[in-house]
């Protein structure tokens, strides 16, 4: 059950971090609300199975 909560944190974790990521990086250019977005999609799809491998990892330790 734990590492439910674990990957649930990474998951809203890197939902705000990919929509902050995306409005610097391409809030000029796209719009802010454009670039939250798209950032918001995308950066959970590093960071959720990078915490699931890590999860693995430690669970074998």
């Amino acid at each position: 059950m734990t590492y439910l909560g674990y990957i649930a944190l990474a998951l809203v974790a890197s939902l705000i971090g990919g929509a902050i990521g995306g409005m610097i990086v391409g809030g000029k250019h796209l719009g802010n609300e454009l670039a939250a977005m798209m950032g918001g999609f995308y950066g959970p799809m590093a960071a959720v199975p990078g915490a699931i491998l890590a999860l693995i990892i430690l669970a074998l330790i």
